[in-house]
């Protein structure tokens, strides 16, 4: 059985206050987009076999043990009897980028898994499972676009008509830990909460809807900031970071989109859809 993770964007993000459990509440605008990894599940038909997990594509660095995938077999495991399994990911959407992928496949692999070994998990526990996973691991489960606080997991689903409008991501390939982005902000509470700005025409979000980790990742790393500025400069209405960074993307209403932009070669440059 093969699943397709996506990737998503924020539309603002505003890191409210640190909790008591040293996480962080939120606000933020989850948008799925169309770039999508690969990740397929085949149970043993041998019960001696051992559990499998390989990759292909984009070189994942570090432990293979603490990747989500894994992580997401390792904790039903705990709850369920699941025979040997083989999992084999490819890997297409850029890392430490801002785009969720890593928590996209966590999630993925929780509902396939649950899916191909009809386990019966109802959502909301799978939601708690992917909790257990990453902050924005909950979104994936539900994978609609919606209007998330807490940490990310209590979600509402919000209508947004955004098919006039082309959107390109540009990835720098810096990656971003999440860990110091968090490290770097001054948590607040916001003048207007997400929810009202995305209700404003979308002409007003470039001065009041923000992600409030641009600031310190624009002054680690001028660059992004640039691509910001590009964006803006060849009639993007819209441009942010997406998440921690590094991705930036456009908005762009259809008839400005810009034939060309020209960017270093060595970057992810991509137009997608909200799916």
């Amino acid at each position: 059985m093969v699943s397709f993770p996506n990737a998503k964007i924020n539309l603002g993000l505003n890191v409210i206050e640190k909790r008591a459990d040293g996480f962080h509440n939120i606000e933020t605008i989850f948008i799925p987009i169309s770039i999508k990894d690969a990740l397929e599940i085949v149970i043993s038909e041998n019960a001696e076999d051992v559990d499998d997990f390989v990759t292909t594509g984009l070189l994942i660095d570090g432990d293979i043990s603490k990747n989500l995938c894994v992580k997401a077999h390792q904790l039903l495991k705990k709850n369920f009897s699941i025979p040997p399994i083989k999992m084999h990911l490819h890997k297409a959407i850029p890392m430490g980028a801002g785009l969720g992928g890593g928590s996209a496949d966590g999630a993925f692999a929780l509902t396939l898994l649950n899916d191909k070994l009809a386990l019966n998990i109802p959502t909301p526990q799978l939601i708690n499972y992917a909790l257990q996973l990453g902050s924005d691991c909950p979104f994936f489960i539900m994978n609609k676009s919606c209007f998330a606080t807490s940490r990310g997991e209590e979600m509402h689903m919000l209508q947004l008509d955004l098919s006039a409008y082309d959107i390109l991501i540009i990835n720098p390939k810096i990656h971003i830990a999440t860990a110091w982005a968090f490290a770097n902000i001054t948590p607040a509470n916001p003048k207007k909460s997400i929810q009202q700005i995305i209700q404003q025409p979308i002409e007003t979000w470039k001065t009041e809807l923000v992600n409030d980790f641009e600031e310190p990742v624009f002054k680690q790393y001028p660059t992004i900031k640039n691509i910001k500025e590009t964006l803006y400069n060849n009639h993007a209405v819209y441009a942010a970071m997406t998440g921690t960074g590094s991705t930036v993307f456009g908005i762009f209403k259809r008839e400005n989109k810009p034939d060309t932009i020209t960017f270093d070669k060595e970057y992810f440059v991509k137009w997608v859809t909200v799916i």
